[in-house]
């Protein structure tokens, strides 16, 4: 999800945005390019990505919420939500609904994502101050959060894929957890599972394609970590993270998103779009057999491409870790 974002993400170029696991709907800019320029039309390519991910991602979303909305209780009041690595603004929509009496705040380095949060806000008729936005980097502007010209401290931080895009994680999660009120909690979607949508043998090349892939999106991954600013390697105990940002009453759960075969069109809509991008950012990764299974795959006219097949599902399992700041 961003607990997208599928989404949903930050700290990357256009082309590589969902390259580990699913992420969909969390795929929110933070606008490091790693050395590429992204142009407008870019963003706005990965913007529709990133929203209709968002959109099938959505039962998943609004569950999320809710168990957050549990985790804190009645008797903590929600005033300001902040939702880091926001993107087009999906799931600080869900917030906004969630938190009626909240300000939900999105947050992204990319004006043209954050551009598109506040037309969907409107859209959703989430006007009169629910949803604002904030153009910051995580985590160089979370300072300037927290100040006169800041949306000030949060009752609830979401970050979806965010964290994994900052070259010192702990410090990252430090600054949020130090961003929030006493009794306030901080969310992170950091963990899960690849997203599948595929059969093992799908009667194209080589069985346990989906597999390969995976394993050539972690190679990317562990590239992007490598060259991040001040790269620091740790153990990614999440748990363990929160609690040595000084966080209290740690735990995780997990959210399901199910989507049997035949998947709808919008589903399959959202995977043709994937698989061009995987395709074109792995041809040197990938064998021949693979790139020309991809092809097939990606062909809107071919009867097994993934915009027809029958045998198309989507499969995706994402963990939020939780913890609470203590009160005074």
């Amino acid at each position: 999800m961003s607990a997208h974002t599928s989404a949903h993400e930050r700290h990357h170029t256009p082309e590589d945005h969902g390259s580990h696991g699913n992420h969909a709907g969390h795929g929110q800019g933070q606008g490091h390019t790693h050395g590429h320029t992204a142009t407008d039309a870019d963003w706005e390519t990965l913007a529709t990505h990133l929203e209709t991910s968002a959109e099938l991602h959505l039962p998943a979303y609004r569950d999320t919420a809710a168990r957050l909305r549990a985790l804190l209780g009645p008797g903590h009041p929600v005033r300001r939500v902040l939702d880091i690595g926001s993107g087009p603004g999906v799931m600080t929509g869900v917030f906004a609904e969630t938190f009626p009496h909240a300000e939900a705040v999105a947050v992204d380095a990319t004006p043209a994502l954050l551009e598109h949060a506040l037309a969907r806000a409107e859209r959703l008729g989430l006007t009169g101050g629910r949803v604002s936005v904030r153009q910051a980097r995580l985590p160089q502007d979370l300072a300037a959060l927290a100040g006169e010209s800041g949306p000030g401290p949060a009752d609830l931080i979401w970050s979806s894929k965010a964290v994994h895009h900052v070259g010192d994680q702990q410090g990252a999660l430090d600054a949020l957890a130090g961003l929030l009120r006493p009794g306030g909690m901080l969310a992170v979607a950091e963990g899960g599972l690849p997203m599948r949508y595929l059969p093992r043998d799908i009667g194209l090349g080589r069985p346990g394609l989906q597999a390969r892939l995976d394993a050539a999106q972690e190679e990317r991954f562990q590239g992007m970590r490598a060259g991040l600013p001040d790269s620091v390697r740790v153990r990614e105990d999440w748990p363990a993270m929160l609690g040595r940002a000084g966080l209290t009453g740690v735990g995780s759960f997990t959210s399901l998103l199910d989507l049997p075969a035949p998947l709808p069109g919008p589903g399959r809509a959202f995977l043709h779009s994937q698989l061009t991008r995987l395709r074109g950012a792995m041809t040197d990764q990938l064998d021949a057999d693979d790139l020309a299974t991809l092809d097939v795959l990606t062909d809107p006219e071919a009867a097994e491409g993934i915009l027809r097949r029958p045998d198309v599902f989507l499969l995706s399992a994402v963990t939020v870790f939780t913890g609470t700041r203590p009160a005074r």
